[in-house]
């Protein structure tokens, strides 16, 4: 008989049904805003063209192994083209309505999806085409394959059209055809692949769902128009919110793993990662306190700081509020050199950043050592925003609003 692995309660065990469909939609967009923190350090340090390549090799060596693991989580594992539809549903790089993917079902072979809103397009058209040609074809064309990689090696994703235009359009922003064809190539990992897939992330494992809980506990059955999280029972909703936590992790692990391979020295390295976390955690922390309905003491800026992503989940930081003092203690996640290496008593930036999105007073003090600290919340003088948090600040993704939806499900369209 096989010994039972006893798995940490999740962070987010707490949060009311409700809570947690909210939290859901926000973690998926908070996940995409990690590339408008971190991709505006790589242009500064290796230009345009290299930041595309960042990008590529960040998504492609993350999605495919983050999707087998939400497919198996909520148990709609498949080779047909319904099976990537409900995978890009729950992907990190698709988060609801700020990418509103839309879409057909012409068999289980074939389909098309299109975005009726693109914020990923509104953020970069500001920087000129060039920037938007690296987004919606250097980048876009590797990583949709990457992504398909985890359902059918012989998926071909491929633009009927897309920005730029040569003129405005009215209608949908791109619009893609998705074809699974015997006759087709694989597609091929891409040679980082592998390294973040032995990284302990990867397999963390997760408290299985309780299928005795209220609600769906499964993404059985047919694609739905729009993800219905209200819908799903209390521990489907807590794993599908770690799970999206492992999906941050695993993509900044692919991330540092991209700048790595160009950086000068560890130093410039080093620099461009705390960038990236003072960016992500300042703008994460504001959106979840406003989603949660957090107050605005000290209390809340601890509670803020147990629910950040980048300090879950449970099964990989152990981080927990203990009295007036986070306890972030020695982890899986120290093994993977990923954003909790980052952190402790010698550099507190991108925690003050996040407590200073529960109030402008508010900064941190850590004690302890690199394997175990303790961080207390402390009340001086009003700070201006982390310039690293401003310049995230810049996407439309950082005061998105959701709209509520009927979930409508897709029948096949036929040819």
């Amino acid at each position: 008989m096989s010994e039972q692995v006893s798995v940490p309660r999740s962070q987010y065990a707490d949060l009311s049904r409700d809570q947690l469909a909210a939290l859901v939609r926000d973690l998926l967009l908070i996940g995409q805003l990690i590339d408008r923190s971190g991709m505006a350090w790589c242009i500064s340090a290796f230009g345009r063209e290299e930041m595309a390549q960042v990008a590529i090799e960040e998504w492609g060596c993350a999605s495919p192994i983050y999707t087998r693991r939400m497919q198996r989580a909520l148990g709609f594992e498949g080779d047909d083209v319904p099976t990537i539809f409900k995978g890009l549903q729950l992907d990190i790089g698709a988060p609801h309505q700020f990418l509103d993917f839309r879409f057909k079902i012409l068999d289980a072979w074939s389909g098309e999806f299109w975005l009726d809103h693109c914020g990923a397009l509104a953020d970069v058209q500001p920087m000129g085409e060039d920037y938007v040609r690296s987004m919606c074809h250097d980048i876009e064309d590797p990583t949709f394959d990457a992504t398909a990689v985890a359902t059918n090696r012989r998926a071909q994703i491929r633009p009927l059209h897309r920005p730029p235009y040569d003129e405005p359009r009215g209608g949908a922003v791109c619009h893609w055809t998705i074809i699974i064809d015997e006759s087709h190539p694989e597609a091929q990992d891409l040679p980082g692949l592998a390294a973040i897939g032995a990284s302990v992330a990867a397999s963390v494992e997760l408290a299985p769902i309780d299928p005795a809980d209220d609600g769906r506990p499964d993404y059985g059955g047919p694609v739905l128009s729009d993800f219905p999280a209200e819908a799903f029972s209390h521990s489907a909703l807590v794993r599908i919110a770690d799970e999206l936590c492992v999906q941050m992790q695993l993509l900044n692990l692919s991330f540092g793993q991209a700048v790595r391979a160009r950086a000068d020295d560890d130093g410039q390295l080093t620099t461009i990662l705390r960038q990236q976390l003072i960016g992500i955690a300042g703008v994460a922390a504001g959106r979840l306190r406003a989603t949660l309905g957090l107050g605005a003491d000290e209390a809340a800026a601890l509670e803020v700081l147990r629910l950040l992503p980048m300090l879950g989940p449970t099964a990989y930081v152990d981080a927990r509020v203990e009295g007036d003092a986070l306890v972030v203690r020695r982890s899986p996640a120290h093994d993977d050199g990923g954003w909790l290496a980052l952190l402790g008593p010698g550099w507190t930036a991108a925690l003050d950043a996040a407590v200073h999105a529960v109030d402008p007073r508010f900064s941190v003090e850590v004690t302890g050592t690199d394997g175990e600290w303790r961080v207390v919340v402390v009340v001086g003088e009003e700070r201006k925003v982390a310039d690293e948090v401003a310049v995230t600040r810049f996407s439309t993704g950082v005061t998105w609003q959701f709209e509520p939806r009927h979930a409508l499900p897709l029948t096949v369209v036929g040819r």
